[in-house]
């Protein structure tokens, strides 16, 4: 190639990318406004929740969340205090982002007053909530305490928790990042090229899914973009780790930087883009989930793969070819001077001797490790992963969650956020007696667009349904159908009210099979439901998937299922380990079902990453000099490189836990973990003694296993 495109060639696809850069950049701080993190728009459209909250708006006006403000002083309200609450309300009916307020309903006990602000439909949730808030505190006479809850509180709360998923997390991330980096590779200069790529990948990234967020193709929510950032920091990181250290090696052979980076792309080429499009496939299984949380990650995060590899495989090559050794200051690989001896009495290093242990150790090494995994495992029978409260997805402090608290000591603890129940008109007697005999139904209201607080009274009343009672006015009926609210005694939140909803569903189908019920209770229910249905389904889906790339990379088959029973008994061991941290240290209250489902998917999909990286090398090398030896001089090659990039993961997707959202906690550890398990024990040492011990019988049926000679 003619010098001058040598040079011109390398600084368009710099060009190229510092406009991406550019236009993507300022979309960091707007992709939260495409976010959601309204639990019903992640149901499928055939869960009874997601069908009442459809049907809801045409039962009484188009509304937001509720805010439900509660006022307790201990040892009971004086009268001043009910004074403030009248004074509170009427404020709270003057806000342009509430539709509507209740009347002050006093508590039984004499010690709570409680007031519903439902929200105007285009308020903002998070926005509104602070500000009644800061009403609520300028408004309590000195000894009253105020907390503002409900549907409204909670999602206030955790958008407030996510607010440093932006600026925080990616901050901590990277800065985890270049530290490893410049410790690793001694240089200052390498890790700035490193992180500039994956940051520019990060950059196209978020353009491309703000896009599609925005147009409504793809649902994106705190999670999901939490998990981009990290897995494109991550992912783009080890793929350039791993070219530049094809590109170190080449350097010793070439003069000139051209020539470099031509071997460097030709030997990293093939192992970078299967790993990428592994972690691709695997993640877009995410699609059979009937979630709309876990479907909108696997286009997502697919996406965030496909820019990181498409960096790691344009940009830092040339970034690289640009500085050349002068990127790797002060410790440069000279022209023409000699590699790393990788086997035999004179390598020298780590991973000689880690290669020694397993040639001579080789069936010990392996059964030690095995055991010492399924050991770790043991904990996985702990884990309660089917679902956690609302009040408990933020860790730390959430006003939300102590109001909810106060609530329940003076009020229905589902007053607020009532079960519903969309049924025939004609039946509504009956539907009514039916939800009354349910056990945890405190009582039973009617929506009505004709009555000024927007229910009516049906059947015989309790007084926590005629306290917010205005003038009575007829149920609303849309279709023949009325939507009724069932009050639940127990916090909405609570297993208490699942079971309230799963007996209310059974109760109402006995009148009518027609009839759904939805509500706050019930969407928790259908996801946790839904999300159960989805570990289940996907992750075998995930497992041959992989498993297929696997033979078709490797053209073997008894590799890639070493390969894959090594993921699953790390991914196992993580998950036990977690289990009992989560318990025993953590005191964590349990874990959403999408937890393991995404630990084992980014787990399974990564843990094969490092195993692609060594075995691609390994098979190159067997080619050349034997099966055994190959695993050796692959284990050498690839040892520091593999064990920097999962060091480089491990940290990334720690950063998770700086965000105070249980979820993203667990996944932060879970992940971590098992990423550190692939890189120091499976890659390490697992792998490399079951492809040893097994030899040329590891490369069934392909030509490597007949071979009697180097090829």
């Amino acid at each position: 190639m003619p010098r001058f495109l040598r040079i011109v060639l390398p600084a368009v696809v710099i060009v190229v990318w510092l406009v991406v850069a550019s236009v993507g950049g300022p979309v960091f701080g707007k992709i939260s406004g495409v976010a959601t993190n309204d639990q019903t728009s992640f149901l499928p459209a055939s869960a009874d929740a997601t069908k009442v909250q459809e049907r809801s708006s045409a039962f009484r006006q188009a509304s937001g969340a509720p805010a439900i403000v509660v006022l307790e002083r201990d040892g009971g309200l004086r009268d001043g205090d009910r004074t403030a609450a009248e004074q509170l309300a009427a404020t709270l009916g003057d806000r342009s982002d509430v539709q509507g307020v209740s009347p002050v309903i006093p508590s039984e006990d004499g010690d709570a007053v409680e007031i519903v602000a439902t929200l105007t439909q285009d308020a903002e949730t998070g926005d509104a909530v602070a500000s009644i808030r800061a009403d609520v505190e300028d408004a309590l006479p000195a000894g009253l305490s105020g907390y503002v809850t409900g549907p409204a509180g909670f999602t206030a709360d955790l958008t407030e928790a996510f607010a440093g998923i932006d600026g925080i997390l990616l901050g901590v991330a990277l800065a985890a990042v270049f530290v490893i980096l410049v410790v690793v590779y001694r240089s200052p200069l390498l890790p700035v090229l490193v992180l500039g790529t994956a940051t520019f990948a990060l950059c196209a990234s978020i353009l491309v899914v703000y896009w599609l967020a925005d147009a409504g193709i793809v649902t994106v929510n705190g999670q999901v973009q939490g998990i981009l950032s990290i897995l494109v920091i991550g992912a783009a990181t080890d793929y350039a780790l791993l070219y530049t250290a094809r590109y170190r090696e080449a350097l010793r052979d070439h003069r000139t930087g051209w020539g470099a980076t031509k071997a460097a792309l030709r030997g990293a080429f093939e192992p970078i883009i299967a790993s990428g499009g592994t972690v691709i496939v695997g993640v877009l299984c995410l699609l059979f989930s009937d979630l709309n949380s876990n479907k909108a990650l696997g286009p997502v995060a697919a996406i965030g793969i496909a820019f990181s590899l498409l960096a790691a495989l344009t940009l830092l090559p040339a970034l690289l070819m640009a500085f050349r050794r002068a990127a790797f200051w002060p410790l440069r690989p000279a022209y023409g001077s000699a590699h790393r001896v990788l086997t035999g009495p004179d390598a020298r290093g780590i991973w000689a001797r880690v290669g020694r242990l397993v040639a001579r150790r080789t069936r010990t090494v392996w059964v030690v490790c095995t055991v010492a995994l399924l050991a770790m495992g043991a904990g996985i029978v702990g884990l309660r992963a089917d679902g956690v409260p609302q009040s408990d997805l933020v860790i730390g402090s959430s006003q939300a969650r102590d109001g909810q608290d106060v609530l329940a000591d003076h009020f229905p603890g589902g007053s607020g956020s009532p079960a519903q129940v969309v049924g025939p008109e004609r039946d509504l007697d009956r539907l009514v007696a039916a939800i009354r005999s349910v056990d945890g139904v405190d009582g039973v209201v009617a929506a009505a667009k004709d009555s000024p607080s927007g229910t009516t009274p049906v059947g015989t009343t309790t007084k926590a349904d005629t306290a917010a009672r205005g003038p009575v006015a007829d149920p609303t009926v849309s279709d023949g159908d009325v939507l009724l609210e069932a009050t639940l005694t127990a916090p909405a939140d609570s297993e208490r009210a699942e079971q309230t909803v799963r007996d209310l569903r059974t109760a109402v189908e006995r009148v009518s099979p027609d009839a759904l019920v939805g509500g706050v209770t019930a969407t928790a229910l259908d996801t946790n439901d839904t999300g159960i249905r989805d570990r289940t389904v996907i992750i075998p889906i995930v497992l041959v998937v992989i498993l297929l790339i696997l033979m078709l990379l490797l053209r073997s088959v008894v590799a890639p299922l070493v390969l894959i029973g090594s993921v699953i008994v790390s991914f196992v061991a993580a998950l036990g380990v977690g289990a009992l941290v989560f318990d025993h240290v953590l005191h964590l209250p349990g874990a959403d079902p999408s937890v393991p489902l995404f630990s084992f998917v980014f787990l399974v999909a990564l843990g094969v990453d490092y195993n692609i990286f060594l075995m691609t090398r390994v098979r190159e090398e067997a080619l050349r000099h034997g099966p055994r030896e190959g695993v050796l001089r692959g284990l050498g090659a690839t040892g520091g490189v593999i064990t920097s990039a999962g060091i480089v993961l491990a940290a990334t997707f720690a950063a998770l836990g700086v965000i105070p959202i249980l979820f993203l906690v667990q996944i932060a550890f879970i992940v971590a973990f098992g990423v550190l398990l692939d890189t120091i024990v499976v890659r390490s040492l697992l792998v490399p003694a079951v492809v040893y011990d097994l030899g040329r019988r590891a490369w069934w049926p392909s030509r490597l296993s007949r071979a009697t000679h180097h090829m």
